[in-house]
Parts: structure tokens; sequence; C-alpha cells
């Protein structure tokens, strides 16, 4: 089996269907139908990857996801039934990994539960970097400005040390969903705007004149020198 998989679908139709796909695919694979089973099953199971819907009973995926990045980084990938912005926005603002949106093709999700493995399994060099005040701790997995730490969720931090080790060179969406998501032909290229929008709340002093990610009209994004 390629990794262990937990999967969090309270709709047992869905969840069948979904199971088996993953199983499939080579997956080892175990389930929960509500948000207090999935934080047993993961605390008991340690998965190497959760598929957690938003939607559940008791605690939505939200929470769940918010907990479980509290106590680990290992890679969520959130089901969500609408595309809209303020969903991505919530979700990756709660550490989740990537989004799917239902109803999904297996292959899609197969595709983008593998990108996640992969980037999680990746080896950061052992190198600080500085931005602008912000300095960043890549072993370490820190960024401080001025000595004060910012919390960062892992899609954040990556997308950061991105744009901190190529000042200066423009990215587009397509790149960065390479490079940061793995994947480009399943990209959607709002996940990308998104995760620029959310880190620059957190790192701008200005977040409405951006001079540390800025916009590149037309094309994308780059770090200011």
């Amino acid at each position: 089996m390629d990794a262990t998989i937990l999967l969090v679908e309270d709709d047992p139709s869905i969840r069948e269907i979904t199971r088996l796909g993953l199983r499939d695919a080579g997956f080892a694979v175990e389930t929960a139908a509500d948000g207090d089973e999935a934080l047993v099953r993961f605390r008991h199971d340690r998965p190497d990857l959760v598929v957690l819907d938003v939607m559940l009973p008791k605690r939505d995926g939200l929470e769940v996801c918010r907990i479980i990045r509290n106590e680990s980084a290992t890679p969520v990938v959130m089901l969500t039934a609408r595309g809209d912005a303020i969903d991505v926005v919530v979700g990756l603002e709660s550490g989740a990994d990537d989004y799917v949106v239902k109803p999904f093709e297996m292959p899609i999700l197969v595709a983008r539960v593998r990108a996640a493995l992969r980037r999680a399994q990746l080896m950061e060099p052992a190198e600080s970097l500085t931005l602008g005040s912000l300095r960043i701790d890549i072993p370490g997995h820190r960024v401080t400005l001025n000595g004060a730490e910012i919390s960062l969720t892992p899609i954040e931090f990556r997308l950061l040390v991105e744009f901190a080790r190529r000042p200066g060179q423009v990215f587009t969406r397509e790149m960065l969903l390479d490079r940061v998501w793995g994947y480009t032909y399943l990209g959607d290229s709002r996940l990308v705007d998104v995760a620029v929008q959310r880190l620059r709340a957190k790192i701008e002093p200005e977040a409405g004149t951006p001079a540390l990610i800025e916009t590149v009209r037309g094309v994308g994004y780059r770090a200011g020198r």
C-alpha cells in the first residue's frame, strides 16, 4: 500500500464509493462518519493523510481540520460541495492543504492525494531566508517578524519560501500550483489567489498596498526585492 488514508464522510454511499476508489488506487483506507469519530480515528491510527468532508455531524470538517493542524502536520484534503471562494478561504485558513469540489471524479481526488503526500515527503534543506523584516527558519518551520512568531499554515509557509528563495522572479499561477501544490493540469487558479491573499494578511505591514508579495498584473506574483 502507498499510504494510509483517513476518509471522513457522513454520506454512506459517497463514503463507500470513495473508499473503494482510494483502495483501488493502492491506499489503505480507514473511515469515519462524523467529526468526533474522525478525531478518535486520527489519534489512534495516525494516518498519512486525511480526506475530510466540510459538512459533518457533531463537529464540522473545518473544526476537525483546525484541531488536526494544531496536533500534526498531516496533510488534509477537504471535500466541499461548493467551489465558492469563501469556502476555499476558510478551508485554507483552517490548515487544509488542498480541496476538491463535490461531485468529483476519483482520478482527480487520487491525483490530489498523491500530490499532497509527495509534498509532505519532501525534505526541506537546512537553511534560513529573509524577506523584508521576515525571518524564515525552514527546518524549524517558523516565521518571525521583529522577533514575534507568525502562525502560517503549511501551504502558506511553502508559498512564502518559494517567494523568498527567488526575490524579483515573477511566478505565474501555474508555476505556483506546480511548485507549491505539486500539480498544474488539475489546478484551480483561485487556490493560488486565495492563498496569496491569506499570506499577505499575515505578513504585510499594509495588506492593502502589499510590498513583500507584489501582484504582476496579467501574469502572477513576485516577491519584492
